[in-house]
């Protein structure tokens, strides 16, 4: 039986794995999301390389931000990533100066030099892959389409990467404004360029050979361009690896620590069963003891419901309320009484008056000719907008909306939590 060197590196979207033979040559190699099912994802891609290489044994050594656990229960030697992509850089560009890697969550700067310097975000994923994809579903795409979006790019606006909701909030009124999807998409790229320049360099220059590493930079070719771009590398001093998305892996596989050779099929065996994490975390008490317990909060908190009125048999005079959220449009038509006769609450998709419009024309189609809107206002980030699109009575503002209603349900009430798309208060 073959005995070959084995890299795992579970990061916090996606698994990847690598196999190299004694010379170092790579055998296998595969990226692979694995959905929080990291164990079920890993023992997948161990069958693929098995198809591939045949049934061997590995001296596995494995990385990543999610793979102290799964060493401990494996038995496998862990690697710090940042030495193990050191390692694998050196081997594949001993010339490298600078790396730039993104992952799903991390971004880092390495330095090299007479001392190995890190750079390394902190608990937020702001300027990352998973940043990417929120704002690809944010323009109804993926990272894919974002990139092809963004080779046709004409104006560059200025975007904040450093949170998810910052950039929402900057981009929405681009949206609005009818800013092109390719200007919006290479907007992205270039705010998570300066958010990795600004954020993670902190004013120490990017000189040099300069490396980009990781699977954003790898599958992204218009992101790669707007760093090379910003930091005006030349054809010479940009480095990109074959297999860039690999590195991590690549490096805890050439690491020299030891590791025992373990069956392959073993290997997937110990996978398929199911293996023990240790988890270093105490545990929460349970929201409720038992069934009853959680019968009664229901009861308790279905006292305030709001009544509701057949819009199709009603007649008289009824009252629009319009709440363009930062995510949702939500649409309310209330009777003379305080009942509900018709609401509406859907995803704006990016264009809150077409989704308002959409709302607006259903509710014409239902509304019976004896019902009559009386007064109508709208709330929320768009208050102003559709106050105006729409020709409403008045707009209100959001916290007021809020006091208002909940003093309709209890008029005691001393205090009001709302949780929003982009807000909290």
């Amino acid at each position: 039986m073959n005995t070959y060197r084995a890299g795992i590196d579970i990061g916090s979207p996606t698994v990847k794995l690598v196999l190299l033979d004694e010379e170092g040559k790579l055998l296998f190699g595969e990226y692979r999301r694995h959905c929080a099912h990291t164990q079920e994802a890993l023992s997948a891609l161990l069958r693929e390389a098995r198809e591939r290489v045949g049934d061997c044994a590995l001296r596995a050594k494995i990385t990543g931000s999610g793979a102290i656990n799964l060493a401990k229960a494996l038995g496998i030697p862990f690697v710090q990533e940042v030495v193990a992509v050191a390692d694998a850089l050196r081997r594949e560009a001993p010339q490298t100066d600078v790396a730039i890697e993104l992952g799903g969550e991390d971004a880092k700067i390495i330095y090299f030099g007479t001392t190995l310097e890190e750079r390394m975000n902190g608990v937020c994923a702001g300027g990352t892959g998973s940043f990417i994809d929120q704002m690809a579903a944010l323009l109804q795409t993926d990272a894919s389409g974002l990139d092809r979006e963004a080779a046709h790019y004409q104006q560059i606006y200025p975007i904040a990467a450093r949170c998810g909701v910052f950039a929402k909030t900057d981009i929405q009124p681009l949206i609005n404004e009818g800013a092109t999807k390719a200007d919006l998409a290479a907007s992205i790229f270039q705010a998570v360029v300066n958010q990795t320049i600004s954020g993670l360099a902190c004013g120490k220059p990017i000189r040099g050979h300069v490396a980009f590493l990781g699977g954003p930079l790898h599958f992204l070719p218009q992101l790669k361009a707007a760093f090379i771009r910003t930091l005006k590398l030349t054809d010479e001093t940009t480095i990109d690896p074959e297999n860039s998305h690999l590195f991590a892996a690549t490096g805890a596989a050439i690491d020299e620590t030891p590791a025992e050779a373990q069956p392959l099929s073993a290997l997937i065996k110990r996978l398929d069963s199911g293996v023990q994490m240790d988890f270093e975390l105490k545990r929460l008490p349970a929201l409720f003891e038992d069934e009853a317990d959680l019968e009664a909060f229901r009861t308790r908190h279905h006292t305030a419901v709001v009544p509701r009125g057949d819009l199709a048999t009603y007649n008289g005079d009824c009252f629009l309320g319009f709440d363009a959220g930062s995510t949702t449009t939500k649409l309310a038509l209330v009777g003379e009484k305080g009942e509900l006769l018709y609401s509406f609450y859907a995803n704006n998709q990016g264009n809150p008056i077409k989704t308002a419009m959409q709302a607006v024309h259903t509710l014409r189609e239902h509304l019976p000719a004896g019902a009559h809107i009386a007064r109508s206002c709208s709330t929320g980030y768009g208050e102003t907008l559709l106050k105006s699109a729409f020709s409403l009575d008045e707009g209100e503002v959001e916290t007021i909306a809020h006091c208002t209603a909940a003093s309709f349900f209890d008029p005691k009430v001393d205090c009001v939590l709302d949780i929003g798309g982009q807000d909290m208060k």
